[in-house]
């Protein structure tokens, strides 16, 4: 487990958001993808399914082996494979280079979010931390949106921001500790994080629910540029714009979380608000014109980093050592890899209006079981502030 007195916030801050943008350049990626080179929308919809995947899959590979490895080395490891990945897709036109260069790069993010996972998990406040990281990926983001469509046609712009962000991210790993925990003096691992994986059923619970939580939110991530292109007859321009303006909302709403905290607990945000996610979503896949989509996807991307905050603080109270929080984020990522695939599926078959309906039914019944959850596990901050403490107390440092 990171402690948290020698793991520098800023440092997860960075890996969270490196291993996050992948997701939320998808529309952006996918959207390109099939625009400039010869693919159907429902085969660039299959390839970022494959990147989100690979990340999924690292993600549960690593569950409980980043200390085993070593976060530093780990980090190093995953931001070189999303550079490599990345970069490699995003300079080619072969499509099977693409392919590849996509999953090597989905390894290396899933990979720095499995490190973030496990070191935000043994923050005193991992909802604080996690929100500073949803700021810095919205804010990232919403860049990216904003400037890509001015810098020409092609699909690698976007996989490029991905590899280059990895790379500048890659100096701030120094701050994370190494592998061997004896040669780390303030470095300290409590009984209790030890063992099986704590509060089982509520764990397996929340990481089903995460998954179809995910596949919902990028069912229509996945394809919302295409609503907004061909269904509101809007401009590549226009329809980056509303994203940016959408992003940079959910950077108020993120603002609005961090602020609040945990004083109304995570049951009311996660329930209501998955509840009003839902009402955004079939908005959003109806629209036919600027406002109407403008609307929906605004207030759904205000809604879906509050939301997904609380959801990830929620899994780190499951478990001080982070186990429960790489695999409920893992789970996370398996629902988002099949996300773009199942929106094209459903868009190309049913419509995007009844897709929508589809998605917002499915959202409103995983809402009861991640509200029982989150009702019924307390709040993490007092619980690992005296994990912290009782280690302290029951392990001097090793010279």
């Amino acid at each position: 487990m990171f402690s948290p007195r020698t793991t520098m916030p800023w440092s997860l801050v960075a890996l969270f958001t490196a291993g996050y943008l992948a997701p939320y350049l998808l529309p952006t990626t996918v959207g390109r993808l099939d625009a400039h080179l010869p693919l159907s929308p429902t085969q660039a919809g299959a390839i970022g399914s494959a990147l989100l995947l690979s990340s999924a899959t690292a993600g549960f590979l690593l569950a409980s082996r980043v200390d085993r490895f070593g976060p530093r080395a780990l980090a190093r490891r995953g931001l070189a494979l999303a550079a490599l990945g990345y970069g490699t897709a995003a300079l080619t036109t072969s499509v099977y280079a693409v392919i590849a260069g996509a999953v090597v790069g989905g390894l290396g993010s899933g990979t720095v979010t499995a490190v973030a996972a496990t070191g935000i998990a043994g923050r005193p406040d991992p909802h604080r931390t996690t929100t500073l990281g949803l700021l810095s990926v919205s804010a990232l983001a919403g860049a990216v949106y904003l400037t890509v469509p001015h810098l020409g046609p092609g699909h690698g712009l976007p996989l490029a921001a991905l590899a280059l962000t990895a790379a500048a991210v890659w100096p701030l790993t120094g701050a994370l500790p190494g592998r061997d925990i004896h040669a780390t003096p303030a470095l300290v691992v409590a009984p209790a994080t030890r063992g099986p994986l704590p509060r089982p059923r509520a764990g397996l619970v929340l990481a089903v629910t995460m998954t179809c939580w995910s596949l919902a939110q990028n069912s229509l991530w996945g394809v919302s540029g295409r609503i907004g292109l061909t269904q509101a007859g809007l401009s590549e321009a226009t329809v980056g714009a509303v994203f940016a303006v959408a992003l940079g909302a959910g950077l108020l709403g993120v603002v609005g979380a961090g602020a609040l905290g945990t004083r109304l607990g995570r049951a009311l945000p996660i329930g209501a608000g998955t509840a009003v996610i839902a009402g955004c979503i079939v908005l959003s896949a109806s629209a036919t014109d600027l406002r109407s989509f403008a609307a929906g996807e605004i207030a759904w991307n205000t809604l879906y980093p509050v939301v997904l905050s609380y959801l990830i603080g929620l899994a780190a109270a499951l478990d001080p050592r982070g186990r429960w929080a790489v695999l409920v984020g893992s789970a996370s990522s398996l629902g988002t890899a099949c996300g773009p695939l199942t929106g094209s599926l459903l868009s190309a078959h049913a419509g995007y209006p009844a897709m929508g309906a589809v998605l917002a039914a499915g959202l409103l019944l995983i809402a009861v079981p991640m509200t029982v959850v989150a009702l019924r596990t307390p709040s993490p901050s007092r619980a690992l502030r005296l994990t912290a403490v009782k280690a302290t107390e029951e392990y001097r440092p090793v010279a």
